[in-house]
């Protein structure tokens, strides 16, 4: 990016401002004052099914006596930014009518009343119709008290009222006229692309989970002021912002915007002094585009169009592209089954891979061996390779080390292609400690995105620690994720160390024992419970498609429960678990001391209707440290053991046994879907190690590096594809399991957990059954 944000500070990144009107303040009366004003309210539009016809609600209309006050949205700025609002916002399904829906913050309309009450009368008994220039056939529509009107206006008010709000709402209709035409090309966009929106549910009372878990009752308190935060929150996004949906749009204020005039760039920075947008396009000069600040912390340049027409910062310089998606997203699978990977590390050669060999190489592979969705890692630009892209610098930036952005939609416009559901491996709860390339101290100060001191930092990860009570943080990450959505089409997210985000301590050298006690109380960190809630609630209500796969140690009771039941929203955890009961059992225990028992409690300790993701091991058993379940089984025989026309050894014929038996049960009883790290479906040998130099740690311990090798930073699926090798024979195991569950649905067509008594049952997941526990006729 050529262009750069110039601060007193430093230089920046993207996020989005809105505060409530400023125009209020500026709505003073009139140096003459009305004797006598009549106010309507419109709080809705609806366009009608066959958009032949507008319904404009309003909630009353009411007299006024007042000398001295003036409705504050009879500013003309403020209704020009609810229409702005309006052309930004898509439409929402009416369920009941089967119309076109905008809600709209109400504004009123205020008039000199003056007319016949009779009239009026007349007037408010039906509809007041009339035609508009824009259209043909129009209505509008006042949802009045005729009653209520006659006590209150005057015997000479009402014609003119009913004039001019008749002409008012003319004017207001003509509006609609061009917002429906913007919609109806921005719907035809959303078809062609591939992506659905739905409705964001308004917040219900949040007491469905204490139905499901009675035990959850004792902890009532904690869970309804839970609740009661959440609906807070999205009262004052839906008064202040007109909604999430609209909320979650901040990369289109924020950043480089470009219209027919220009370009406009924003920043929020409020402890930033002076700031300016500086780069080749103005020879990096910092005096001369000067950005200025407004009163809620935001800075703002616009950039006219040169003489010609052309963008003042040239094509050279631009940060969009604008890629068109071919393929549609796939429908959600029932059975979701992820191939986890990493793409800088998934070649057969010492280096890092791009996206376009990942597409064009990896994706079929994983199209082949029997998965149906693909979860890729480090997405988000990190500084650090070997981080593993969890110190993220830039939230709204691709990973440059592979690619370009147009290269990333490619990949995911094949995995489409492939039917390959695409998920993305999102951080929010922390981010790079980074001064100079970062978020961290952004605008000068150690608060600006974080908590100050020491409860922004995470002593353990050496990063910094978002305020998730803060707006516009808020916004920052609702709207990132939006971004990666219908930007770059990701069908959903795995956010990971949400453990950390949902507790103050971050779960750090606490040992959760599944008490309840441990999830509710003051350790709990409400402002970002509340925020995964809004993700949520985002996500599911304007993609119904989509997923959302949490990463938490904890077993938070209600994680995966929806956010109108009282639940944090996520469709699935992530069992982590298992993976450390399998390591358990191949370091601590002899063959002989395995407890098929406490495998089997382990393999379904999980609660109910509450989904979960299996796995054997994932990307962490793979670290330089540690070893897969193929090391642990076959170790040093892996190097030269595996050859089918060579002899083998007890060991080895013992880690393939193992090695199959475990995934298969891990994938039969562990879950509602199934995770495979890449590699580890055939046994990958060895273990990942980033390359990276010596380091003095500040303790004045010395680190050794590899020499800056990738020698280890790499994917041996050329050993899989050997037919020679007995890796072969893991892989094609690991694809018969895929394709078992693929045809016939045997794995994950119920839900299991251990009741009472160590009685294990599957519950029935019929659409006609409606039964629970030991009453259902169809349990197994």
């Amino acid at each position: 990016m050529a262009g750069t944000m110039h601060a007193a500070s430093r230089s920046a990144t993207v996020s989005c401002a809105m505060a409530p009107p400023a125009c209020l303040a500026s709505c003073a009366p009139p140096a003459a004052v009305l004797q006598s004003t009549t106010t309507t309210t419109i709080n809705r539009i609806c366009l009608s099914a066959a958009a032949t016809s507008i319904s404009i609600t309003g909630s009353s209309i009411s007299s006024s006596s007042s000398s001295s006050s003036r409705s504050p949205w009879l500013c003309p700025q403020l209704v020009d930014s609810q229409v702005s609002l309006l052309r930004s916002s898509l439409p929402r399904v009416n369920r009941e009518k089967n119309s076109h829906c905008i809600d709209i913050i109400s504004f009123n309309y205020v008039r000199q009343t003056s007319g016949s009450s009779a009239n009026l009368q007349e007037d408010v008994q039906g509809d007041a119709s009339f035609e508009s220039p824009a259209f043909s056939t129009t209505s509008v529509v006042m949802d009045t008290s005729k009653d209520r009107l006659a006590s209150s206006l005057s015997e000479n008010s009402t014609k003119a009222i009913s004039q001019n709000v008749e002409d008012e709402a003319s004017d207001v209709v003509q509006q609609v006229q061009a917002i429906r035409e913007e919609n109806a090309t921005l719907r035809g966009d959303i078809s062609q692309s591939g992506c659905e929106t739905n409705i964001i549910p308004p917040p219900e009372d949040g007491l469905r989970i204490f139905e499901i878990d009675s035990h959850l009752k004792p902890y009532k308190e904690h869970l309804v002021y839970r609740y009661k935060e959440y609906k807070k929150k999205r009262n004052l996004i839906e008064e202040y912002e007109g909604g999430l949906e609209a909320f979650s749009k901040g990369f289109e204020k924020f950043g480089f915007n470009r219209s027919s005039v220009g370009i406009t760039y924003r920043e929020w920075a409020p402890g930033a002094k002076w700031a300016s947008l500086i780069g080749d396009f103005n020879n990096w000069n910092p005096n001369a585009d000067v950005m200025k600040k407004d009163k809620f912390g935001v800075w703002e340049v616009f950039l006219p169009n040169q003489a010609d027409g052309s963008p003042a910062i040239p094509h050279g310089s631009r940060v969009k592209e604008k890629y068109k998606f071919q393929h549609k997203s796939p429908r959600r699978p029932d059975s979701l089954r992820i191939y986890e990977a990493h793409v800088g590390m998934s070649s057969t050669e010492p280096k890092v891979n791009s996206y376009v060999e990942f597409r064009d190489d990896v994706l079929p592979r994983i199209k082949r061996l029997g998965y149906n969705a693909v979860q890729l890692m480090a997405i988000q630009e990190h500084a650090y390779y070997g981080s593993f892209g969890y110190h993220v610098t830039n939230f709204f930036a691709v990973s440059s080390r592979c690619g370009t952005p147009d290269d990333l939609k490619s990949l995911i416009d094949r995995a489409h292609e492939l039917g390959l559901f695409v998920l993305m491996d999102v951080v929010h709860s922390h981010a790079s400690n980074n001064v100079l390339d970062g978020l961290n101290m952004f605008d000068g100060t150690d608060s600006h995105y974080f908590h100050s001191g020491a409860r922004g930092y995470h002593w353990m990860w050496d990063s910094r620690l978002f305020d998730y009570g803060s707006w516009e943080v808020l916004r920052f990450l609702l709207s990132n994720l939006r971004w990666w959505v219908e930007e770059y089409h990701f069908d959903g997210f795995r956010f990971d160390g949400i453990t950390s985000m949902m507790y103050t301590h971050h779960g750090l050298q606490m040992t959760f024992t599944g008490s309840y006690g441990e999830y509710f109380g003051l350790a709990t960190d409400v402002d970002a419970v509340v925020y995964l809630m809004l993700a949520n609630d985002l996500l599911h209500g304007l993609y119904s498609q989509h997923v959302t796969v949490a990463e938490d140690v904890s077993g938070m009771p209600t994680l995966c429960r929806p956010v109108h039941e009282g639940g944090i929203g996520f469709d699935y955890r992530l069992q982590m678990a298992i993976a450390d009961k399998w390591i358990e059992l191949l370091s601590k225990k002899k063959d002989e001391e395995w407890d098929m028992g406490n495998i089997i409690f382990t393999l379904t300790n999980r609660r109910w209707s509450e989904k979960c993701i299996a796995y054997a091991e994932s990307h962490d058993q793979a670290l330089v440290g540690d070893k897969t379940l193929a090391f642990w089984l076959m170790d040093k025989d892996m190097y030269d053991k595996m050859a089918l026309d060579g002899p083998s050894t007890p060991r080895v014929d013992r880690g393939i046994a193992l090695h199959k038996m475990i995934r298969l049960i891990t994938m039969a009883l562990g879950g509602e879907g199934y995770l495979n790290f890449m590699g580890n479906e055939f046994g990958h040998p060895e273990w990942i190690d980033f390359p990276r130099g010596d380091q003095v740690l500040p303790n004045g311990k010395f680190v050794p590096g590899n020499g800056g090798s990738y020698d280890k930073c790499r994917r041996r699926f050329d050993l899989g594809d050997a037919e020679f090798l007995r890796y072969h024979e893991l892989q094609e195991f690991d694809c018969a399991m895929q394709q078992l569950e693929e045809k016939h649905k045997v794995f994950f067509s119920s839900e299991c957990c251990l009741m009472p008594h160590s009685k294990l049952l599957f519950w029935c997941k019929g659409a006609s059954c409606d039964q629970q526990g030991f009453e259902c006729s169809h349990l197994i």
